[in-house]
């Protein structure tokens, strides 16, 4: 470093005195050599300059400068300064924050700027908060440290070292219809000579801009709630208090403030809106129940319940409740009512007459009618989820299953007819077994799509019960019984049962159920693989497979099928029984025809049973008579059963060896017949062929002469064709020559015929088109002439009209006036001059004065 140092203007520099350890301060201008023992610390650096309007903070300042000797500064303290003159700072003080004004070597950063603040200016209606760091007075008041008060402006504030600005203070803005919350910081007295204590909060009611205090901080702006007739607040005091209304309220105490009381209202300290009421509104036909209303004194009635019907609209007061909401009264048409029960004793005057309720009674009201029911009464609700009983229309066999809930005692209401129950009265269930209910839906037969007689069903089949729809148990149950078929019915409860006969509608009384049937079925029959309500009549068929075997001990396997049906007599309770009293009639049946099948047949070799087969069988089913005829039916006398005729589908053996072997020695006698019947065929196809041949034969001979025949007849006509070719060529030109020199003379004449007459027609049309030329041009000249004589005649006729017309509005004296006008002015202008006469002309027009003179003279002298 250089030990000459050159300080401008302005400028200031730090020397370090290695020796005393003291700095010391030089200000320029002027050049500084540094002695041995001198340190350049700190410059050359610009004096701080303050512009107007800015200050700076000098933190540590020194007391007293002497330059070579130590000096005091004030550690910790702080001094402000303002617009002066240019200043350097004493080795030891610094400027706030600008720390590194007076650090050497620091590259680009050497700028007081950051220490330099503009002064504080306070708009109207704001402040500015202060807190004293130390004890002082402060133009005559007495500040403590951590005292805090503010300024109001407008004012530019010049800070003082031992105030510290703690905010700019702004303004809060009530609006019309809003209030100020303010809670105080500390105990004071605020500018309306109120004492409050700490956490105290007030309101600030008056519109416009608000300045808070130094103790005070703004909780929050509160808006006020508007009331409209519709509309009401639910308060709650939380602390005793006298509201803005001037009425007391006590702690926890709960009110309804309307419109009616105020328009607007902002919530008072220690007042609390805990929510907006809506005003109910009940219409026609509507009403409510309030539970705990308020009686006149405000007090809510706990456990009281009251009736509010429309039209009317009101406010729920505090601790009032409307558990079920606006209710609809019930509008009861006729075939509907409602079920009531009394919740206490009262007396219901609803009827004509006035009645006495007792508790758990039970009434309808039944329509047409609009009902309210009192607070007394509970409706019951349907097993629907409504409240209102309808009317359950019924059709022709259709009905319901009805309980009596005093009784217990079920009955069937049978249509058709409307029934509306009764207030002890609901709809019953039926239950039936799973199986009761498939075969219902399935038209009253279950089993395998194999077995034939699942048809009979197909027109039983209810389509309400049809897919997955389920049936309703409160529904009376019904059966379509197909034709002639029956169906048992049995009463469990009186131990009886009845037989129903198709086609009929079988309906189930409430103690009644179906007696199900299981039969055999499938080929060979399976017990119980049919399932079915309705017991087949008949006639129908029954087919089996069965198998025998022979004296000779062939197996063999027979396929029949025999016709049954049920006789007896309808109209007998036993006979109409009877037919039940075998579960499967078609098992028992085919068990019957099988064994005596087999009985007969173990007593028959085989090839006579293989040539008798039809006998035997039916010999064994029907038996024979005293003249060994066989007899025409089988009749069981159990059910009634009757077995008319069998009919044999097929017989094949069981064992596969002896299948075998008949099926072969079948087959051989086929193939014995058919080889026969091949060979005879054979032989008839070739004599059939060598005759047609030899017919061809004789074809063709016959064919090859017609042609020989024919090509004769064609040379001959080829030669005269020839011949008439050559004498016809020539006289076919000439005749042609002559024809076409005729056709061109007669054309010749023809076309000047035409010429001559075309020429005519065009002279004649000429002609007559000048004739028309000439008519119109001497027609257009006529009337133009016509046109202008008229005109002209027009306009004089409209100017002597006119000139007419003028005269007349002008008057005869007055033209006369205008005519002589002139050379009376003249006259009297040339006697004005006294001349009597005159005469005025140029040299374009001689004038004979002569006599004119001598009349003149002549005029004198007379």
């Amino acid at each position: 470093m250089s030990d000459i140092v050159g300080i401008g203007p302005t400028q200031f520099i730090h020397v370090l005195n290695v020796t005393t350890n003291i700095t010391s301060l030089v200000v320029g201008p002027k050049t500084v050599v540094l002695q041995t023992n001198e340190i350049c610390v700190a410059g050359p650096l610009p004096c701080v300059v303050v512009p107007p309007g800015h200050y700076c903070i000098v933190k540590d300042p020194i007391s007293k400068y002497e330059e070579g000797k130590p000096c005091q500064l004030k550690h910790g303290h702080f001094e402000v300064r303002f617009h002066e003159e240019p200043f350097p700072l004493y080795p030891g003080e610094s400027l706030v924050d600008a720390t590194d004004f007076l650090m050497k070597n620091s590259k680009g950063t050497q700028s007081y700027t950051n220490a330099l603040k503009v002064l504080p200016v306070v708009k109207p209606h704001h402040a500015i908060k202060l807190m004293a760091r130390v004890d002082h007075d402060d133009n005559g008041v007495a500040r403590n440290a951590g005292d805090i008060w503010q300024l109001e402006g407008p004012l530019t504030y010049r800070p003082a070292a031992e105030a510290e600005i703690v905010e700019i203070v702004k303004p809060t803005v009530i609006n019309e219809g809003q209030a100020l919350r303010v809670r105080a910081t500390i105990d004071f007295t605020d500018r309306n000579n109120e004492s409050r204590v700490t956490g105290q909060e007030w309101l600030i009611r008056k519109p416009g801009a608000y300045l808070k205090e130094a103790f005070e901080e703004v909780v929050k702006v509160e808006s006020s709630f508007t009331l409209t007739e519709d509309t009401a607040l639910h308060l709650k005091a939380t602390e005793t208090v006298t509201d803005s209304l001037g009425e007391r309220r006590m702690a926890g105490t709960e009110w309804l403030l309307t419109w009616e009381q105020t328009e607007s209202y902002i919530p008072d300290i220690g007042v609390e809106v805990l929510n907006e009421v809506k005003k109910t509104v009940l219409a026609k036909n509507e009403f409510c129940i309030v539970y705990d209303p308020v009686n006149k004194n405000g007090h809510n009635q706990f456990g009281q319940r009251e009736l509010r019907k429309g039209v009317c609209n009101f406010f729920l007061q505090p601790g009032e409740k409307l558990p079920s909401g606006i209710q609809k009264a019930f509008l009861l048409q006729e075939d509907q009512a409602v079920v009531l029960q009394s919740t206490i004793e009262f007396t219901d005057t609803t009827g004509k007459d006035a009645k006495l309720r007792k508790p758990g009674d039970k009434w309808l009201i039944r329509g047409p009618c609009n009902y309210i029911p009192p607070v007394e009464v509970k409706v019951l609700k349907q097993p629907n989820g409504t409240f209102v009983r309808k009317a359950i229309p019924l059709a022709y066999n259709e009905g319901i299953y009805v309980r009596n809930l005093q009784s217990g005692e079920v009955r069937a209401v049978m249509g058709p007819q409307s029934y509306l129950l009764q207030e002890y009265e609901e709809l019953w269930n039926k239950e039936l077994s799973p199986l009761t209910e498939l075969l219902l839906r399935k038209g009253g037969g279950h089993g395998g799509e194999e077995i034939r007689k699942m048809a009979y069903f197909e027109s039983s089949i209810d389509p309400s019960l049809a897919g997955d729809k389920t049936r309703d148990q409160t529904r009376v149950v019904t059966y379509r019984c197909p034709g002639n078929t029956a169906v048992q019915v049995y009463n469990y409860k009186k131990k009886t049962a009845r037989v129903i006969f198709g086609p009929d509608m079988v309906i189930l009384g409430p103690d009644e159920n179906f007696n199900i049937l299981s039969l055999s079925a499938g080929k060979p029959k399976k017990e119980n693989a049919l399932k079915s309500i309705c017991l087949m009549l008949g006639p129908d068929f029954i087919t089996d497979i069965i198998e025998v075997e022979t004296s000779d001990h062939a197996r063999l396997r027979i396929k029949i099928a025999f016709n049954n049906s049920f006789e007896f007599k309808k109209g007998d309770l036993k006979e109409e029984q009877r037919i039940f009293s075998v579960p499967d009639f078609i098992g028992f049946a085919c068990k019957q025809v099988g064994s005596r099948i087999r009985s007969a047949v173990a007593h028959t070799p085989f090839d006579t049973f293989h040539r008798h087969s039809a006998n035997i069988i039916k010999a064994a089913v029907f038996g024979v008579d005293e003249q060994k005829y066989v007899k025409s039916k089988l009749f069981f006398a159990s059910n009634g059963l009757c077995i008319t005729n069998v009919d044999i589908q097929s017989i094949e053996p069981v064992d596969s060896q002896m299948r075998d072997s008949l099926s072969k020695s079948v087959q051989m006698a086929i193939e014995i017949s058919t080889n026969s019947v091949e060979a005879a065929a054979s032989h008839e196809a070739r004599r059939t062929e060598q005759k047609a041949k030899g017919q061809i034969e004789r074809q063709k001979l016959l064919n090859e002469q017609e042609n020989e025949k024919a090509r004769t007849e064609l040379y001959e006509l080829k030669a005269v064709t020839a011949a008439v070719e050559s004498t016809g060529q020539a006289k076919a030109e000439a005749q042609a020559q002559a024809e076409k020199l005729l056709i061109e003379g007669e054309s010749e004449i023809e076309a000047a015929k035409l010429k001559a007459q075309a020429e005519e027609i065009e002279t004649n049309a000429e002609l007559e088109s000048q004739q028309d030329l000439r008519s119109a041009e001497l027609s257009y000249t006529k009337d133009i002439n016509t046109l202008e004589i008229s005109k002209a005649k027009q306009l004089s006729d409209i100017e002597v009209s006119k000139f007419t017309k003028m005269v007349d509005a002008i008057g005869i004296d007055t033209i006369t006036a205008v005519a002589t006008s002139g050379p009376k002015q003249q006259v009297e202008l040339l006697a004005g001059l006294g001349i009597k006469t005159t005469l005025i002309t140029s040299g374009d027009n001689p004038i004979n004065l002569f006599n004119y003179a001598h009349g003149l003279v002549g005029k004198d002298s007379n």
